[in-house]
């Protein structure tokens, strides 16, 4: 079979964006036929693309890094692909040739055998994301930061291609890496990639629950991020397992049975560092065992980050008492929340307000035993109340003030009545705009390259993505990035929430819509304000179907593109204030709940003046 390419891969080439290439595939004829793939996920000959693209004047210089990627994906369909990879990784190991990898080989003499493999591996990741799902690349670093100094020994039930091990050696440099995946190719990449670094780096293939190949093993400290919300993670059949110290894991709550496989493969005053869902810190089924590793001293601090993720940090108890606090913070800068928990060790008492707290135990172990930070560290902090409330307060005066300026200004006009109102369908066959909307079904996973990932909840509440996936995306079926300019559109309480993409390089979530415009063609914001008309708003929904929107029969009058930008001019204002609006509404709540809490602790009171 010949060298084959992806759309995404021939973008790379051209140096465009998907949508180009997808273009060309419809208004060229000659344009290459698929050789592979699937119909949502063609591949092409690549010395067909080439001569394609040289004959078009758009073929850029081939990197050695895309050949040899091409080189790798050629080989196999995406079943084999991993496996694929794990012949090339074996090649870099035994720097012997391969015919089939020369491309590979002449790569790694260029970049060295490490970077070149860490290359292919980040390709496989973006191929096949739902498989791997590795923990994001800030998270695995500030996860191995966390670790003791001097640890010697580090492992990961559940190490996947081995991204948290790797972050380890990169930081401690410990002197043994352990390693289990239950993916027999994903284990077979970890145990090439940790080998590619160090000898002393051991991976097993197995499911740690059911089959613990470290079983009598015991280690400095754990690092994990295990799969989440598995129905069949082994409890019928581990019912009496001696790990289950802390209590019998709830049937629906595996990762408290990865909390507690981790602690029992620690050294006594050992540390292991979990990656756990926010609802696992709340929810009623698992309290017994939360209030368990709080009363033993097992559960130190449990950490927020963003993107719906939490770190509890854990250490198998000693001979010393169970100490009387656990640590809650939340924030998104590593250095901060690391330096944290080292100040935490000095100082059991610390608090540093609005990031990080102390918590006595007598306040985590009430009815319901959550330890979710946000929920813990706005008590306490009375001593800085007053002084919030003023800084709030200022805000909020600021905002109230500026929204006066942003009151859209607009008269009654008088329409021609032979300007023509289309359907956003007929927009899109004229080359005006495109349309498209990632899969329903389509999970969220993360990665070591993660991006923002812009969910319908974000486009819905005006506010930056909130969560990361994996990284860049390709064809139909997998993720689509976002580009300055384009109209986003999700179904709302109300109607319709749509918005206007200020900055690009985000994926496109599950439940969304994107319209791309030819800017001069189509103002977007005046197309996203005329989306949001009542009449556009009973159409596009009449005929949605789940999560589906008709958004392609929302009509749009058909107004020169200079009439187009000065109504889009005033939508944007809108846009604007509305934005003002959330915020003021926010402040109002946060100021309520400073002068509550300021009145009670007697740090506030009227302003006599």
């Amino acid at each position: 079979m010949p060298d084959t390419v992806t759309a995404a891969d021939i973008a790379r080439l051209a140096g465009v964006g998907r949508a180009a290439v997808s273009n060309w595939r419809r208004r060229h004829p000659d344009f290459p036929r698929p050789v592979g793939g699937t119909a949502t996920s063609p591949q092409f000959a690549l010395h067909e693309v080439e001569a394609w693209l040289r004959a078009q004047g758009k073929l850029r210089q081939v990197p050695p890094a895309e050949r040899a990627w091409q080189q790798i994906r050629s080989r196999a369909d995406d079943t084999g692909l991993g496996d694929t990879l794990a012949r090339a990784g074996e090649m870099l190991l035994a720097r012997t040739s391969d015919p089939a990898f020369t491309a590979v080989a002449e790569l790694a003499a260029e970049r060295g055998p490490i970077e070149t493999y860490e290359f292919l591996l980040g390709r496989f990741l973006e191929v096949q994301p739902r498989r791997v799902g590795p923990t994001p690349a800030t998270v695995a670093e500030l996860m191995a930061g966390l670790l003791d100094p001097g640890t010697a020994s580090v492992l990961d039930p559940a190490c996947g291609t081995g991204t948290l091990l790797v972050q380890a050696l990169r930081q401690g440099s410990p002197r043994r890496l352990l390693g289990q995946e239950r993916d027999e190719t994903l284990a077979r990449l970890a145990r090439i990639r940790l080998a590619l670094r160090t000898s002393d780096a051991e991976i097993a293939a197995g499911d740690s629950l059911r089959v613990d190949r470290f079983a009598d093993t015991t280690v400095d400290a754990v690092l994990c991020d295990p799969p989440f919300n598995e129905r069949h993670w082994g409890y019928e059949e581990l019912t009496a397992d001696v790990r289950w110290e802390y209590g019998l894991p709830p049937r629906m709550e595996p990762e408290l049975a990865w909390v507690q496989h981790s602690l029992a493969h620690l050294e006594p005053g050992g540390l292991a560092v979990v990656v756990m869902p926010p609802a696992a810190a709340g929810r009623r089924s698992g309290r017994r065992i939360r209030a368990q590793l709080l009363r033993r001293g097992a559960l130190r601090a449990v950490l927020a980050l963003p993107g719906s993720v939490q770190l509890w940090l854990l250490r198998r108890p000693g001979a010393e008492s169970a100490p009387s606090t656990v640590l809650m913070a939340e924030g998104d800068d590593p250095a901060q929340l690391t330096a944290i928990w080292r100040d935490f060790h000095d100082d059991p008492g610390l608090h540093r307000p609005g990031v990080g707290r102390a918590v006595p135990l007598i306040e985590l172990l009430d009815e319901d035993v959550d330890v979710t930070p946000g929920r813990h560290l706005a008590v306490g902090g009375t001593e800085q109340t007053a002084e919030r409330f003023l800084q709030t307060r200022s805000r909020l005066a600021d905002t109230l003030e500026r929204m006066t300026t942003l009151l859209p200004a607009a008269r009654p006009a008088e329409r021609a009545s032979d300007v023509p109102v289309v359907p956003l369908s007929e927009l899109a066959r004229a080359g005006a705009l495109t349309v498209r909307q990632t899969p329903l079904r389509r999970e969220p996973a993360t990665a070591d390259a993660g991006v923002p990932l812009l969910t319908a909840q974000d486009v819905i509440e005006g506010r930056e993505p909130s969560a990361r996936v994996a990284a860049e995306p390709t064809e139909a079926g997998r993720w689509i990035l976002t580009e300055a300019g384009d109209v986003v559109v999700t179904a709302a309480d109300r109607g319709l929430a749509v918005r206007v993409v200020e900055r690009g390089g985000a994926a496109l979530g599950p439940s969304l819509v994107l319209i791309r415009v030819e800017p001069d063609l189509l103002d977007p914001h005046y197309l996203a304000g005329v989306l949001r008309s009542s009449a556009n708003v009973r159409r596009s929904t009449a005929v949605s179907s789940g999560s589906r929107l008709g958004i392609r029969r929302a009509m749009v009058p058909r107004l020169p593109i200079a009439e187009q930008r000065r109504i889009g001019a005033l939508f944007r204002r809108m846009d604007e204030l509305a934005a003002a609006l959330r915020a003021s509404a926010d402040l109002g709540g946060e100021l309520a709940r400073l002068l509550a809490d300021g009145v009670t602790a007697g740090t506030l009171g009227p302003d006599r003046s």
